[in-house]
């Protein structure tokens, strides 16, 4: 009976230590002391309690750093799960008790040595956690050793430690030369070793963007392919993300990879197959189309993908946003599985709107009538966010495929005869585009559109049908009743409705004048007196003034032939889209955006690019400017990368024809510059080769408003408003490319205005304010030179470099005889003159001196490139000392670029050279900050507005001839500014984006 009571009693001992809840339960207090002598017990079991209690307490929030000490004493034991509990300890409180964590450390070293790799491992594993300056130097010698450990998991955990280490001391990991050791990991026989000195390589890459540590070559992908078959999924990750960065030779070697990363297609991890899609999507450009594993791959590709779309919704998501940009870059893949993306009833909404943008992406004549069952049946649906873009994915199949439009615009008419608000409203929207798609074709149905006129309450579709009722209101017999009905409530209008019901008057006073002259004075009235908006009033201006100088001109601009739209007018830029390829199964793929515009940092943005594709195929070409113009066709450009919205300010080809006159002589009101555009660059764009007559101005309208001085900012003119696709209308260029003289004078001040914002003419960065000086530091402390301070800055005035100095005499003798010397830099600066110190220094006594400074001298590359050492000699000694100065006293007077010249050279310049920095913290406008610029001879060629983004595109050049061009965005309202800087020595940029911080916030 006795035995069988005390086997219980084990037995309950025994079940209280399988489970740890108990230990989160307790609710005592003042238990810091019993915790404490417990841990100092001499019984191993207790102090094993002890140690978890702590554990429990901390990770709960209790604060139980005062056991510091009596912790670390615990490390001293055999048993594994006491000193994993010890470690995790460390770990949380190291970094709050440095001096206390110093304590472990021979413990740690003793650990690396430990005869069980498990230990070494920990130890290891431990210490690269530890982020306490003071211990890393202890860290070198164990790692170094478990580096090349004779146990694997030893030296899979050391890859990782380094990546830590380089982390926390970058220096140090150099001078050790631990990235050579990791380097050679790389080949070492166990692939989870691999796997993780690729994972720590790539990870010290990303935060060096500039360094060659993965130095990829044939030998090298040969060992990770190997590695790939045999280590774990997330290994596998890590291999696959580096074959990615890889560029292969040529179409062979690029099959050859291809062929050896399929079968990670078919891995059930959802990450390891999105990594494998990236690494066939990048390799597949350099397979010729016509080669038999070309199509081979194309079909191998489409099942993985589609077995993603089975997994739970978030997943569904991930995997949906990225099958968007491989639709887009090769539709093919998935050309024949239209049925996958069909929504089922519960699905999640943000899984129903991305598979239904896959579906218009995926539709064709081959499965249009499929698609459009589909999209009727979704029209139907109780979720009204579906249901608007269930109704506008109709319309996109209208437009995008032609033999459907006649069966998108029945369906459509079906939905409208549903009465439903919100569809209805869509449905017009839609119509609206498939009219401009199709012109002349559907206008049947205008009339069942205008008997929903009254239940239309959303701006767009407002707009869509004022749109509708000025285009065909020929067609309309009640069309100025209707747009009448919306003139009575104009000032509650939303902009986007005032603007559409403007120019659908204009129209239909164009088309029936005798019934409407009061109607479109009315309109004209509101839109130029009584309101606030800049663009409607510029654009009633403009009209006012088209209709009273000459309607027959006014009805060929506003009249024109509209250009038919697009069929994807939601396609991602192709430039961003190849790099978001290059980023597939990351978090750019699901934002759609590139890692630059949302990972904060002001390192230099590395931009990758799809193999084969930078620079060949996919140029931006200006437009023909005719063979009047006589302009040399120029070279292919190489496309900006996203992010720098370039593309379409590069669009401009600015370029005059070759004038067969005497150039016009420049009006009062107009400067050369706006001239130089106006008479040359437009007409060529309108294809107007002869000068066209100047449009006399009528003086017998005494209500024609004047427009000097009445816009505060630049008209939004679309296209499609004023004069269709400017091409054929010679009143266009008449109106804009007529010489200054024979211009009306009320017309200078919009028109310049207008370029005003795009090309800096008009004074609108104001003056400049004076080049930047930093504040004089201290370069030489009296207490290293005897008694001689010098502190000084650098300055540049009127063209002329000076070093700036205030030697103090901090001795107690007169010091005299002084002399100074450079050594080789950068940018071979020299003094200019001797150190020009006239009088003796007598003890206590300062004197400023200002040192005049040549850039003739030897140069030699500095490390960092503004570092200059100097030596100063008196009576007494010579004494050494560095300096820095910054680099926008290098910027020279003549550094403004022309602005073809601007073009070119930034086309010309290799997006790898391009930079992209964040300014923090900065709070000037972009007038402001081009002012402050300019006084330091940065100098903005151009300035656009996008979206509520200032963008200035500014040139700079350095004394030794070094152009570099930049793109600054300022948005109102935020702080931080992003720049971009291109330049054909990229090592100069991290200078210069210095420069400009200093510049802008000082």
């Amino acid at each position: 009976m006795q035995e069988w009571a005390n086997q219980l009693c084990e037995n309950r001992q025994f079940g209280s230590k399988m489970t740890d809840s108990k230990y989160f339960t307790t609710t005592k207090k003042g238990e810091i002391f019993e915790l404490k002598a417990e841990l100092n017990s001499d019984k191993k079991e207790k102090k094993k309690e002890a140690v978890k209690k702590v554990i429990a307490s901390m990770t709960v929030g209790k604060d139980v750093s005062a056991l510091f000490p009596d912790v670390v004493n615990c490390m001293q034991t055999d048993n594994l799960e006491l000193k994993k509990l010890v470690y995790l300890y460390l770990m949380n409180y190291a970094k709050s008790q440095p001096d206390m964590a110093i304590m472990a450390v021979n413990t740690f070293v003793k650990d690396c040595e430990d005869p069980n790799p498990l230990i070494r491992a920990l130890a290891v594993r431990t210490m690269g956690c530890i982020r306490v300056d003071k211990i890393t130097e202890y860290l070198c010698e164990p790692l170094r050793k478990c580096l090349k450990d004779e146990d694997p998991y030893v030296r899979k955990t050391a890859a990782v430690c380094v990546a830590k280490l380089h982390d926390i001391n970058a220096q140090l990991v150099e001078d050790q030369g631990f990235l050579d050791t990791l380097k050679d990991l790389i080949s070492d026989s166990n692939p989870m070793v691999v796997a993780n000195a690729v994972a720590a390589l790539s990870e010290i890459a990303e935060s060096h963007p500039n360094s060659n540590l993965l130095d990829l070559n044939p030998q090298t992908i040969n060992k990770l392919l190997t590695a790939l078959n045999e280590c774990t999924e997330w290994g596998q990750i890590f291999i696959l993300d580096c074959l990615a960065n890889y560029t292969p030779r040529d179409d062979r070697e690029s099959q050859s990879i291809c062929e050896r990363v399929t079968p990670r297609l078919s891995h059930a991890n959802s990450a390891v197959v999105l990594s494998a899609v990236k690494v066939l999507m990048k390799f597949m450009e350099m397979l010729p189309k016509d080669l038999d594993y070309y199509g081979t791959l194309l079909k191998k590709l489409a099942p993985p993908l589609v077995t993603l779309l089975s997994a739970e919704p978030e997943l569904q998501y991930v995997a949906l946003r990225n099958i968007n940009l491989i639709v887009q870059r090769r539709p093919e893949i998935l050309k024949h599985e239209m049925k996958v993306f069909f929504v089922k009833y519960n699905d999640p909404i943000y899984v129903k709107l991305e598979k239904l943008d896959i579906m218009i992406r995926l539709a064709s004549q081959a499965n249009i009538a499929q698609v459009l069952a589909e999209l009727k049946e979704y029209a139907t649906e109780v979720d009204v966010d579906f249901v608007r873009k269930a109704v506008r994915a109709i319309g996109r199949c209208a437009i995008k495929v032609e033999q459907s439009a006649e069966r998108c615009v029945s369906t459509l008419l079906d939905l409208i005869q549903t009465k439903v608000n919100y569809v209805v409203q869509e449905a017009i929207v839609v119509i609206k585009d498939i009219f401009r798609k199709y012109p002349n074709k559907y206008e049947s149905v205008i009339a069942t559109l205008c008997e929903n006129l009254d239940s239309l309450d959303e701006p767009e579709a407002r707009a869509a049908m004022i749109w509708i009722v000025g285009e065909y209101a020929e067609r309309i017999d009640n069309a100025d009743e209707l747009l009448e009905s919306f003139l009575e409530g104009f000032h509650d209008e939303s902009t986007q409705v005032q603007l559409q019901l403007l120019t659908a008057i204009v129209k239909l006073f164009l088309k029936k004048p005798t019934e409407t002259q009061e109607l479109v004075q009315q309109v004209l009235s509101l839109a130029t007196q009584d309101s606030d908006n800049p663009d409607l009033r510029d654009r009633g201006y403009i009209y006012w003034r088209l209709l009273s100088t000459d309607p027959v001109a006014a009805k060929e601009v506003v009249l024109a032939e509209k250009p038919l739209i697009s069929e994807e007018t939601d396609l991602i830029e192709p430039t961003l889209l190849e790099e978001l390829i290059c980023h597939i199964g990351t978090l750019a793929s699901v934002y759609h955006k590139p890692p630059s515009a949302f990972v904060e940092g002001s390192r230099g943005v590395q931009h990758k690019r799809l193999p084969g594709s930078a620079g060949s195929g996919e140029s931006v070409d200006s437009p023909d400017t005719g063979s009047a113009a006589g302009v040399s066709e120029a070279p292919p450009a190489v496309i900006p990368s996203q992010g720098d919205l370039l593309g379409d300010l590069l669009n401009l080809d600015l370029t005059p024809p070759t004038a067969t006159g005497p150039p016009p002589a420049p009006s009062s009101g107009m400067q050369m510059g706006a001239m130089d555009l106006l008479g040359g660059g437009l007409d060529s764009l309108m294809g107007d080769e002869s000068e066209p007559p100047p449009i006399p101005l009528r003086t017998d309208t005494p209500q024609s408003p004047q427009l000097s001085h009445q816009s505060p900012s630049p008209p939004d003119y679309s296209p499609t408003e004023l004069g269709g696709d400017l091409g054929g209308s010679p009143a266009m260029g008449a109106g804009f490319g007529a010489p200054a003289a024979a211009m009306p004078a009320t017309f200078s001040a919009p028109v310049s205005g207008g370029l005003d914002d795009l090309f800096d003419l008009g004074g609108g960065v104001g003056m400049p304010m004076g080049a930047y000086s930093p504040p004089k530091t201290v370069w030489l402390p009296a207490m290293k030179a005897k008694g001689l301070e010098i502190s000084g800055t650098f300055a540049r005035r009127a063209g002329v470099i000076q070093m700036e100095m205030t030697l103090t005499n901090k001795a107690m003798s007169v010091m005299t005889d002084f002399a100074i010397q450079f050594n080789r830099n950068s940018f071979g600066l020299a003094p200019a003159g001797p150190l020009q110190v006239l009088t003796p220094l007598s003890p206590n006594q300062s004197i400023e001196v200002a040192l005049p400074l040549s850039t003739v001298g030897p140069v030699m590359k500095m490390e960092p490139l503004s570092n200059l050492q100097v030596a100063v000699k008196n009576n007494i000694d010579v004494f050494y000392f560095s300096c820095q100065y910054p680099i926008s006293m290098l910027f020279v007077e003549d550094g403004k670029m022309e602005r073809q010249v601007f073009l070119a050279t930034w086309k010309d310049i290799p997006n790898d050279n391009e930079s992209q920095f964040q300014i923090k913290d900065c709070h000037l406008s972009s007038d402001a900050a081009s002012s402050k610029l300019q006084g330091s001879n940065v100098f903005t060629i151009a300035k656009r507005t996008v979206e509520g983004q200032d963008m200035l595109y500014q040139s700079m050049k350095l004394t030794n001839g070094i152009w570099v061009l930049a793109e600054l965005r300022v948005q109102a309202g935020n702080p931080n500014y992003t720049v971009s800087l291109k330049c054909r020595a990229p090592e100069v940029s991290q200078c210069v984006f210095q420069s400009y911080e200093a510049m802008l916030k000082n």
